[in-house]
């Protein structure tokens, strides 16, 4: 009988019920939808990382982490490729690397540069390395060529069709140059990277570096990536006789996760001031609707109705609304935070130039995590039930002889 009573209350006055549930709605879009644009950046920053840089998973020999040197590479090949998939099923791709640092140039300018040696194939399946070419073509796996970034080439005055020198240190001491033909320059998602990187073919840089069949590390891909802690214990134990250790990447670049919890600090403060303002805006939202139904609850009351169970009643049609608001907010973020997942928003001018050249995208990504909406949704709801606790209280309170009079 109360849940029937309090269904009818609320659509007796209509107007009155879609303001409240209009109020909540907008408060799950908007908390939502900020929270969907912070994780966005963050898991876009994440993402380039991993696939650019470390892999969710990077097998490494166990002193190369304090000393990264080309001593303390591993020998792989396909045997070692096949034993790395068998440990455990969630593991997908293999991408074998090589990679140290040389000097880069011509007879006019040298710099320093970061030389990775890689399988094209796997590394453009995983991180469609080729898309961010801007120029010429990129080489094959057999091929004596370079990608280099355009920050670095643009440095050297260098561009496609010159010769690169790479003068260094190879495996245990032996020299290490050649001249080699830049078939294409790339515009590489981390700004670091960007001044500093050639690409060159695996078997290419290993020739080069005198470390036939060895690698500095091997990138595992995740078919599912939570899976990372697992995988990674399990790649550690298998290959614990072979002086090889599996790391994480939150392990391999601690640093970047101390940043986004840095600048997560300034999301909690902002979403702490939005849900202040969402709770004041329902509570003048309740307080207004409250005071116009003093006289209907006085009424009520006069006429023998229990303050419980009007109480009773109150709180259901507080449910009600509540459950409704929040339903119909998360039911129209997850529509316009899709829309904007699929066509981010693209940024102009200044703000467009000034991200550029921080190394990212002009776009504002957004997140299109489950967790988000559920989460956001719960939490406004939360904050509904707190704040329309008080027309109960003004139930309990209400002085019958007043009311009637209002």
């Amino acid at each position: 009988m109360y849940t029937k009573l309090a269904w009818r209350n609320l659509w007796r006055n209509r107007k009155r019920t879609m303001i409240t549930v209009s109020a909540i709605v907008f408060a799950v879009v908007a908390s939502v939808f900020m929270q969907s644009m912070n994780r966005g950046s963050h898991e876009v920053m994440i993402d380039n990382m991993v696939r650019f840089h470390t892999g969710y998973i990077q097998l490494q020999d166990y002193r190369y982490e304090d000393e990264s040197s080309l001593d303390n590479s591993f020998h792989y090949n396909h045997e070692t490729e096949e034993r790395i998939k068998r440990v455990h099923n969630r593991i997908g791709e293999v991408l074998p690397r090589i990679e140290t640092f040389m000097l880069a140039g011509d007879d006019a300018s040298i710099r320093g540069a970061l030389v990775l040696g890689i399988d094209p194939d796997k590394e453009h399946a995983f991180n469609r390395i080729r898309d961010h070419l801007t120029e010429g073509s990129f080489f094959g796996l057999n091929d004596q060529t370079v990608v280099v970034s355009e920050g670095l080439a643009r440095r050297l005055g260098l561009g496609v069709g010159d010769q690169l020198l790479l003068l260094g240190q190879g495996r245990f001491g032996m020299t290490a140059s050649g001249l080699f033909e830049i078939a294409g320059l790339m515009q590489h998602p981390l700004r670091d990277m960007n001044n500093q990187t050639v690409y060159m073919a695996l078997p290419a840089a290993q020739n080069l570096l005198s470390a036939d069949e060895y690698v500095t590390a091997a990138l595992i891909e995740l078919t599912r990536e939570n899976a990372a802690g697992t995988v990674a214990a399990a790649l550690s134990e298998e290959f614990a006789d072979d002086n090889l250790i599996a790391w994480t990447w939150p392990e391999l670049i601690p640093e970047l996760l101390q940043l986004l919890e840095f600048d997560l600090v300034g999301a909690y403060f902002m979403s702490g001031v939005l849900y202040l303002v969402i709770g004041f805006g329902f509570f003048g939202t309740i307080l207004t609707m409250t005071l116009e139904r003093m006289r209907e609850f006085g009424v009520l009351l006069s006429v023998g109705m229990s303050r419980r169970r009007l109480a009773s009643v109150v709180f259901l049609e507080t449910l009600f609304i509540s459950i409704i608001g929040v339903a119909a907010g998360v039911a129209a973020a997850w529509l316009i935070i899709y829309y904007f997942y699929l066509n981010p928003v693209q940024l102009t001018g200044d703000v467009a130039e000034t991200v550029i050249e921080m190394g990212w995208d002009p776009v504002l990504p957004m997140s299109f995590a489950a967790d988000q909406f559920y989460m956001q949704g719960i939490i406004v709801f939360l904050l509904a039930m707190v704040v329309f606790l008080f027309p109960l209280v003004k139930v309990f309170k209400l002085n019958i002889l007043e009311a009637a009079r209002r």
